[in-house]
Formats: C-alpha cells, sequence, structure tokens
C-alpha cells in the first residue's frame, strides 16, 4: 500500500503540470474575450508558466538534490496549489500572467523532481514499469487539457480550468507528505559542459528543440483557427484539441518499438519526415475541407512527433557517457522547454503577423485560416531544416548508430 500510494503521488505529480499547460493553451481565446486582450497578450498566460519551467527546472532539481528533495517537493505542489486559486480569483490579466508564473516555479519544482523519487519510492524491479508511467501521464495530462478544458469554460467559466488543480494538487501533497520518503542530501556538485562537445549530441538537441517548436504551435493556433475560421464553440474545439495529443500518448509504446527494429537514425528522419508532411498539408488544404482536414494533418504531426521523439530521446541518453546521463538528460529537457517558448512566442508572432493583427478573435475567417496556412508553411520549412541536418549534417559525427536502441 504505502509503494502504491508514492507511486499515486508522483503520478500526480507528473499529471497536474502537463495538464496545466495545455488547458490553458486551449483556453486563450476564452481568456482574450474576458480581458479584452489581444492575441500577443493572451500568449503570456502560457509563456510566463513556460518560461518559470523552463529557467528552474535544473536549479529545483540541483538544491533538492543538496537541501532534501521531499521538503522541497511538498513546496512545490503547495506552491501549485495556492496560485492555481490564484490565477481562477485574478481580477485583470497581469495578476493572471503573474499568477501563472507562480504556477510555473511550482511546476519546474515537481518535473524536477519526480523522477528523483522514483529510485526512493518504487522497488527496484519495477523502477522501469514506474518511468513508464509517469511517461504516460503527462501524454494523457496534455490530451486531457484542451477537451477537460472546453467543457469546464462552457459549463463554469474560464475561472474552473484553474480550480481544477487546486484538489488535485492537495491531493498530491498529502499523498506525498504520508508515504514518499526521506532522501538522504548529496553532496555538492559541479555541471560540466563536457556533455556538449559531442557534435551529434549537441545535433539531437537542436533537433529536440525544432520538432518541440512546431509541434506546441498546433496548440498555440488551433484553438484561434477552429474558432474564428470553423466556427466552432469552446467545448468542440477542446474535443478536436484532444485528437492530436491522445495519438502522441498512444504511440509512444508502438514508436519505441520501431526504434528497436529500425534504430534511431532511421526512425528520425521517418519521424521528421512525417511531421513535414503534416505541416504541408495544413499549409495547403483549404478550410472548406472542415474539421477532418484539419485534424488528419494534426495527427499525422503528432505521431510523427511521437515516432521522433522516441528515437532522438534514446539516441542522446543510449550515447551518453555514464558519468554524464544525469547532466544530458537536464539538457535534453531543456531543449525541449526551449521548444515549447519558442513555439508558443515565435510561431505566434508568424501566425498573428500573417493575420495582419494582433486582435485575431477579430479577424475575418478568411485571415485566420491564411494565417494557419503560413504558420505551418513555416513549420515545415523549419522541420525540412531539421531533416536536412539529421540525415546530412551528421554524416562526420559520430557513427552511434542504426542499432543503438539495442545497446540502451
Amino acid at each position: 500500500m504505502t509503494k502504491r500510494a508514492a507511486l499515486a503521488a508522483l503520478t500526480l505529480a507528473m499529471l497536474v503540470p502537463s495538464l496545466s499547460t495545455s488547458i490553458a493553451s486551449g483556453a486563450a481565446p476564452t481568456l482574450a474575450v474576458a480581458f479584452d486582450a489581444t492575441f500577443a497578450q493572451v500568449q503570456w498566460v502560457v509563456l510566463a508558466y513556460l518560461v518559470a519551467v523552463t529557467a528552474l527546472t535544473v536549479v529545483a532539481g540541483h538544491v533538492g538534490d543538496t537541501t532534501g528533495r521531499k521538503r522541497l517537493f511538498l513546496i512545490g505542489i503547495a506552491l501549485f496549489g495556492v496560485m492555481s486559486a490564484a490565477c481562477a480569483a485574478a481580477p485583470t490579466l497581469g495578476v493572471l500572467v503573474a499568477a501563472r508564473a507562480g504556477q510555473g516555479v511550482g511546476a519546474a519544482i515537481m518535473m524536477a523532481l519526480t523522477v528523483a523519487f522514483v529510485g526512493e519510492a518504487v522497488p527496484r524491479e519495477r523502477i522501469g514499469t514506474a518511468m513508464g508511467l509517469l511517461g504516460t501521464v503527462s501524454a494523457v495530462g496534455t490530451a486531457l487539457g484542451p477537451p477537460v478544458g472546453g467543457a469546464l469554460i462552457t459549463a463554469f467559466g474560464w475561472e474552473a480550468i484553474f480550480l481544477l488543480t487546486v484538489p488535485l494538487s492537495a491531493t498530491a501533497f498529502v499523498l506525498a507528505y504520508r508515504y514518499l520518503p526521506d532522501a538522504p542530501k548529496a553532496p555538492r556538485a559541479r555541471l560540466s559542459l563536457e556533455v556538449l562537445r559531442d557534435r551529434a549530441r549537441a545535433t539531437n538537441l537542436l533537433l529536440s528543440a525544432i520538432a518541440t517548436t512546431v509541434l506546441m504551435s498546433t496548440l498555440v493556433v488551433g484553438p484561434f483557427y477552429l474558432t474564428g475560421a470553423l466556427g466552432l464553440d469552446a467545448a468542440v474545439v477542446g474535443a478536436v484539441m484532444a485528437a492530436g495529443p491522445v495519438v502522441a500518448a498512444l504511440g509512444g509504446l508502438p514508436a519505441g518499438r520501431v526504434v528497436d527494429r529500425l534504430g534511431t537514425r532511421r526512425t528520425t528522419a521517418l519521424g521528421l519526415g512525417g511531421m513535414a508532411a503534416g505541416c504541408l498539408a495544413l499549409a495547403t488544404l483549404p478550410e472548406s475541407l472542415g474539421v477532418p482536414g484539419y485534424v488528419i494533418p494534426i495527427v499525422v504531426i503528432t505521431g510523427s512527433f511521437a515516432q521522433f521523439q522516441a528515437a532522438n530521446s534514446t539516441e542522446v541518453v543510449a550515447t551518453a557517457p555514464a558519468t554524464g546521463r544525469g547532466a544530458i538528460a537536464g539538457m535534453l529537457a531543456l531543449s525541449r522547454q526551449v521548444g515549447l517558448i519558442l513555439g508558443t512566442a515565435a510561431m505566434g508572432w508568424v501566425f498573428t503577423t500573417a493575420a495582419g493583427t494582433s486582435d485575431i478573435t477579430g479577424a475575418a475567417p478568411g485571415d485566420v485560416a491564411d494565417a494557419l496556412r503560413t504558420t505551418f508553411a513555416t513549420g515545415a520549412a523549419l522541420v525540412a531544416g531539421a531533416l536536412l541536418l539529421a540525415t546530412v549534417g551528421r554524416r562526420t559525427a559520430s557513427p552511434m548508430g542504426e542499432n543503438v536502441a539495442t545497446r540502451v
């Protein structure tokens, strides 16, 4: 019972931050109307959270190791819950953005220490299963955000999407306080940049940032296209937006098997090629195709991203020196967070610029559709560049190759 309760605490601590990322992205059109704000202003609700997580995840892990993980973990969960309530009570957009930044601080602590606790909270023979469960829960949280957010907004208003995480955080806090062990403090360690000197590894990190940038753009511009160009309400938008994350969540295990069979390099190219094809479809298909014309390319993009991520992550970790795997895994996580920020800010800027206005909620349907096409044409170009880098740019790098997955 104790081990299961401890794993439940870690599962909730992984679920809540991922849910909070996607649920806020899907609510952007509603928040723009509620606060009479522009697209760029509302995007700070997402950006403030992501910036805090990106800036503090590595720091939180180090502080937890040297001062006591459990105490900091509990502080992070409590902070997240309090800031969730502050988000729901925010009277202005500025207050909401500040509270979201506070949420991000709590999320950084939770995300950094959840994986670190697995070794103490789970029997050694079940660590692999626990890690797989945490990865699945993270994807499920991302998938649940849009439909749950859409339903809550329709029924109770935008405040409900932030209140949802308050009881979840409280439950995680109680379980963590009662069942997580006190981890021993580690001596202070210095982080070496030697892990970045390998050209192939640096390329993998760059590919991760590019692919995540394009994936995040689907969450950022999708709700505005579905409401502004196709005229869907919040509940339907949430259901449609869930299609991609659901595919990514379900595709994780099969993607790993493909990596084992084809090797990391081939599977990386396969995933990036699929992402480019999906982006090109969105850049060329007319809006007259409606929801199917949007969903099918999105499914291709997210399914291909799951394939890419499995291959890229496997190569990064499998080729890492044993003494540097922790630092390399942290850099991989950082590259993904950078991609999330670029997908929100840079691709959001492409979208509003192409639409010819920062007030997307007031733009004509045709302008919104054209902006979507321009955004994903840009995404296709980015992924094509990543594919070229993956297939050509690494030929002279260390040949860690075709069956690296079997060496993990």
